[in-house]
């Protein structure tokens, strides 16, 4: 199973971004899809989340201005990032869960079990 993000650089506040995730080893179309980032000194967050039925869920802090989407044919999961803030500067990296959902029956995010290398993306003010 390999997840494969791109897409990151740098940009100007207000910018846009889209970021890609490519994934090969397993069916695409029976995962859910997080992407998730890292800014320094800050621990890891969830952005947004896919379903397998493309249901999607957002930090509070990108709604708005985030949009996933997926193309399955594609084997690819995208993060359209807009309006972006020097506060989204961070490694952004896409992982899958084994399960086709974001939150779990109790209503807790999915630990990812699969992880790819991330992509930075540095917004300037």
């Amino acid at each position: 199973v390999q997840l494969q993000a791109s897409g990151g650089g740098l940009v100007q506040a207000g910018g846009s971004l889209t970021l890609s995730c490519a994934v090969s080893g397993f069916t695409l179309d029976w995962y859910a899809i997080g992407w998730f980032r890292q800014a320094p000194g800050k621990e890891r967050e969830r952005v947004s989340c896919i379903s397998s039925s493309s249901s999607t869920y957002y930090g509070d802090f990108v709604k708005g201005r985030f949009t996933i989407s997926r193309d399955n044919a594609k084997n690819t999961v995208y993060l359209q990032m807009n309006s972006l803030k020097p506060e989204d500067t961070a490694v952004y990296y896409c992982a899958a869960p084994e399960a086709d959902r974001c939150y779990t029956k109790s209503g807790a995010e999915y630990d990812p079990d699969y992880w790819g290398k991330g992509t930075l993306v540095t917004v300037s003010s």
